[in-house]
């Protein structure tokens, strides 16, 4: 019987089977890359090679040391392990990061990273320095199942998700560019003198990477248990140690897996909002068919780790003529007020991209907007648009491989070799 296949379905959700191939090989070199792994599945590694139980577990106490606290690489640089050790180490062990195709700095700062996976899939990940935070975006998959019609990302299709180390391997690849481990270095942007002032780091702690934000491409619920893996490796105090209270996850509103995020993660809740009608939602959001408006906001009021202290994030991205009125705004407050939500709200100007059939409204309309949602006594900051000139803003990620042609690629490359050499 030929094997049937399995559609796709047009609006995804957690009860609905969605195929996303498995097109992870293992290393050629047989090595098992440890970025990504728990301390328990660094010890299970480590029994599987053949260390015993106690062995097994030490020697993951220190690799997790040396991997999330000092960013070490190099197994012969983890000078707690005896020389032979290390040496076995690297026979059976590697410490990867991901490939990066390409490192773009923007005019005012932001850093976009192009990055390949050892299987040839790319995603992207972003760096946003403000005066007292810098915050990365960190992407959970392989393009996008959700065909949001205001965002780059979701017209790309849905390859695969990433996995635990894929999505960690972003916020290690971040401090390494940002030279801040312990007597790091820049990397792909300069060295860093170790003696150098603190002047340039953003908090007390010498961190210039202070947030993490699960913005990036993809619907992180829809790649649930992954995501999660992968954050409790960065929010981990014996590693990369960053509070929960730093770390957003954003999702568009895959409402059965919300309260479980909450239990299981237990970060800050960001909801991709964008309009308050089901006609315009159900236009611009389509995950609104399979969970509307009023369900969504339900689960933000049951969301467990939503107080005052810590407010549910409404992203709401401004498009001209289609959800920037004066009525939209009311309705906003009413909803919010209704479902007495601790909240803050986020006004986005919609950032172009080639295609897109959405402008932006007009500064005075956002102007507007806000004022109306800051008088009923909610928070509605308007966003600076950040890294606009190397397509790095909100909605605009999408693998660059998909814009160039591979002899495009090539050329560049080409190019940027002979103006090195």
């Amino acid at each position: 019987m030929p094997e049937a296949a399995t559609p796709l379905m047009p609006i995804p959700g957690h009860v609905d089977p969605v195929p996303v191939p498995r097109a992870i090989t293992p290393r050629e070199d047989g090595r098992v890359d440890l970025v990504g792994l728990s301390r328990p599945q660094i010890k299970a590694e480590l029994s599987t090679a053949g260390l015993d139980d106690k062995q097994a577990k030490l020697r993951s106490k220190q690799l997790f040391h040396w991997l999330y606290h000092r960013g070490v690489t190099d197994f012969e640089a983890m000078t707690d392990l005896a020389k032979p050790m290390r040496v076995w180490m690297a026979e059976r062990f590697v410490v990867g990061r991901p490939n990066v195709v390409e490192a773009q700095v923007s005019s005012d700062g932001t850093r976009k990273w192009l990055l390949r996976s050892d299987d040839g899939q790319d995603y992207e990940m972003v760096f946003i320095p403000d005066a007292d935070r810098g915050t990365l975006c960190v992407s959970s998959q392989v393009g996008c199942t959700l065909n949001c019609r205001f965002c780059h990302t979701g017209t790309m299709r849905l390859v695969r998700n990433l996995t635990p180390g894929e999505i960690v391997g972003q916020v290690m690849l971040a401090r390494d560019a940002l030279g801040e481990w312990p007597r790091g270095t820049m990397s792909g942007f300069g060295d860093v003198d170790e003696d150098e002032d603190d002047s340039r780091h953003y908090t007390a702690d010498g961190r210039l990477l202070t947030n993490i934000v699960m913005m990036g491409m993809g619907e992180p619920l829809y790649n649930f248990e992954n995501v999660r893996d992968a954050l409790k490796v960065v929010m981990d105090g014996d590693g990369l140690a960053l509070s929960k209270r730093r770390i957003t996850l954003s999702t568009s509103g895959v409402v059965p897996m919300m309260a479980r995020a909450a239990e299981e993660i237990g970060v800050n809740l960001a909801v991709s909002l964008h309009a308050v009608t089901k006609e315009v939602r159900d236009e611009i959001v389509p995950i609104n068919r399979k969970y509307g408006i009023e369900e969504l906001l339900q689960a933000c009021a049951d969301y467990p780790k939503a107080n005052n202290a810590r407010r549910i994030t409404f992203e709401y991205v401004m498009l001209k003529d289609k959800n920037d009125s004066d009525e939209d705004a009311r309705e906003l407050v009413r909803l919010i007020k209704q479902y007495k939500l601790p909240a803050k709200v986020n006004l986005i100007p919609f950032n172009p991209w080639p295609g897109a059939i959405y402008e932006c409204s007009t500064p005075e309309r956002i102007k507007r907007f806000s004022s109306i949602v800051f008088e009923a006594g909610i928070s509605a900051p308007v966003r600076t648009p950040r890294g606009r000139d190397i397509m790095a803003a909100c909605g605009q990620l999408k693998s660059a491989s998909e814009k160039k042609s591979r002899a495009e690629l090539d050329r560049l490359a080409e190019e940027k070799q002979a103006a090195l050499g």
